[in-house]
């Protein structure tokens, strides 16, 4: 009779017993394996498992009160933890080559957002020369020098796309 009211207690907390172990106890063992090893795919799954792991709980902190009203919510996490984390789905090497890698590899445009804007009533708007003033004092001159010969770059670039003016030394 005790031992089945045990076995009660363990199926109806099983991911309550479940979720630790293989959300930090299997990851941690394995990380610390990934240290020692000269290979940078285990790195690249753990890493990538912690950030993700760290994303899944900053979302669960944020709408704790709305995943309260879903009681098949820790099932669920239990479920993607363990894609994430066995090794026989390397789901977390999967989001990092299908979703993160693409996001951060693209060629981004480094640009100023410029949004003229009004502190009260009695002051004046910012203007281009106030943006790049504020670009300057967070990213240094030379970027800023950098950012502008990149832009007259792709200016050239875009003309040059659309005709073609033939000089004796250049193609504009």
């Amino acid at each position: 009779m005790g031992s089945q009211n045990f076995f009660q207690v363990v199926a109806k907390n099983f991911d309550v017993l479940a979720l630790p172990l293989v959300t930090l106890v299997y990851p941690l063992y394995a990380s610390i394996k990934a240290i020692e090893t000269r290979s940078s795919s285990d790195d690249q799954q753990w890493l990538t498992y912690w950030v993700l792991y760290s994303m899944i709980t900053l979302f669960e902190l944020t709408f704790a009160k709305v995943l309260e009203l879903f009681p098949i919510w820790p099932y669920a996490k239990l479920i993607v933890t363990c894609w994430l984390v066995l090794p026989h789905f390397n789901g977390a090497a999967y989001v990092y080559s299908h979703y993160i890698r693409p996001f951060y590899m693209n060629p981004q445009r480094t640009t100023i957002w410029y949004v003229p804007r009004k502190k009260n009533i009695f002051s004046k708007p910012d203007d281009i020369l106030t943006a790049a003033e504020k670009y300057i004092e967070e990213h240094g001159t030379e970027e800023f020098a950098r950012m502008i010969t990149k832009a007259e770059k792709e200016e050239r670039v875009r003309r040059s796309n659309n005709y073609m003016i033939f000089d004796d030394d250049y193609i504009y």
